[in-house]
């Protein structure tokens, strides 16, 4: 089993959180503890902050007094309500909080059963509850409670963890975080981009798009960069995670300068090597699925976007070979979106394009005998790397029903404002 322990300073937004799972028939409450009961033993957002109300009125200096904790079994472990109940009352014993009113959830909006517990880190005296080694006591409780209850013990799965990494996001597979980290903390240390475009041509290989939002918070002009999981169709799946969670490398400020970065060090040679291999293919294809096959083989994932009517607007080339994903613009006007439009719509469907051979002392005829290895971050396990690409619409197609407590930045910046007055 594993425990997930996060804080805020949002109880309200926690608590409309798990609510909209059971407006949405995707949870329930399973138990309260040390809460204000109700007559009909249902519990509106309003209702359940009252319990609280109490703690956080005698503490108001703890800023982030919002317990909000997950616990996860195996996807195969078949856990009862009552084994639930049992768990979340053991667990919160054993880190300190078993006197504290809480309120246990369960979710089923993914696969995999889970529990979520909210509660408050301020006891009734007014006293923050310590979270002293809490990472360490939580381990301990969650092994205590697998052998217990006849769990699988999740300390053997590390090995299985760590195969994720570089794996496409699976929506359906539930811990959807934990998947998009795994591939948003490796992509800029192995792949060169130029815009937050190229990042994201890259990212739709795994399912993945990053947004940018901006906006003005108590007067001053705030941007931040969201990650969404995205369905096989290249559509939103999911909830965003701001990239705070992912660690600073993930966000706004480090991608930009990985931006500039990448802009001085991009050597011409690449660009002239990666055009060459376009044209030596594109002569050599009858049509576009076979120029997008032939390159998928060499180790070029080509991603293509469209907007409603079929028409390309977008094209981007990823080169595993060399790690660089470049824009079809930038590589120049020959090799833009247009021009590739213009070029296969004005061709019949399976006529060949062009169908001279290369020349025997050409030297890309090396290269296209050769079978390169790509990248072990694209030896995917449900999908290869001459899987075709094609995201029709956009890669950031809007979204219905974005839970956007998940996305507030008011803790943070408070974080960062006392950071600069105890400098």
């Amino acid at each position: 089993m594993i425990a997930k322990i996060g804080r805020s300073n949002n109880l309200f937004g926690v608590l409309s959180y798990n609510n909209l799972k059971i407006q949405q028939e995707k949870g329930e409450i399973l138990m309260t503890h040390n809460m204000i009961e109700t007559p009909d033993g249902k519990y509106s957002v309003s209702q359940l902050t009252k319990s609280f109300e109490p703690n956080l009125l005698v503490n108001q200096n703890t800023e982030k007094h919002t317990l909000h904790i997950s616990l996860n079994p195996d996807p195969k472990d078949q856990v009862s309500d009552e084994q639930f109940r049992q768990i979340a009352q053991i667990y919160m014993a054993e880190m300190g909080y078993g006197n504290q009113p809480f309120v246990v959830f369960k979710h089923t909006d993914i696969d995999r059963t889970h529990i979520h517990i909210v509660s408050v880190c301020v006891d009734k005296n007014g006293r923050k509850i310590s979270d002293k080694f809490e990472k360490i006591r939580s381990l301990k409780a969650c092994r205590e409670l697998e052998k217990k209850f006849g769990l699988a013990d999740a300390s053997k799965k590390e090995s299985i963890k760590n195969e994720m990494i570089y794996k496409p996001v699976n929506y359906g597979a539930g811990n959807i975080k934990s998947q998009i980290a795994s591939v948003v903390r490796q992509l800029p240390v192995h792949y060169q981009f130029q815009s937050l475009g190229e990042y994201n041509a890259l990212l739709s290989l795994f399912n993945i798009t990053a947004e940018k939002v901006e906006g003005e918070l108590h007067g001053k002009f705030k941007q931040g960069l969201l990650y969404f999981p995205l369905d096989k169709d290249g559509k939103k799946a999911g909830n965003p995670f701001k990239s705070s969670l992912f660690g600073k490398n993930t966000g706004l400020p480090a991608l930009e300068r990985r931006f500039d970065i990448c802009k001085t060090e991009m050597k011409t040679d690449i660009k002239t090597t990666l055009k060459s291999k376009i044209t030596a293919i594109l002569q050599a294809s009858k049509n576009i699925e076979s120029f997008k096959n032939s390159l998928a083989e060499k180790g070029i994932d080509t991603v293509i976007r469209r907007n409603d009517q079929r028409r390309i607007y977008g094209i981007t080339f990823i080169d595993h070979i060399s790690s660089t994903v470049c824009n079809g613009s930038r590589l120049g006007k020959e090799y833009s979106a247009n021009a590739f439009n213009d070029y296969w719509n004005k061709l019949p469907p399976e006529t060949a394009v062009n169908n001279k051979q290369i020349p025997a002392n050409d030297p890309l005829q090396e290269y296209n005998n050769q079978i390169f290895d790509v990248h072990p971050m694209f030896d995917f396990s449900d999908s290869n790397a001459s899987e075709i690409i094609e995201v029709f619409g956009g890669l950031l197609p809007e979204v219905q029903n974005v839970e956007y407590h998940e996305i507030e930045i008011e803790p943070q910046l408070r974080k960062k404002r006392k950071q600069k007055r105890n400098k």
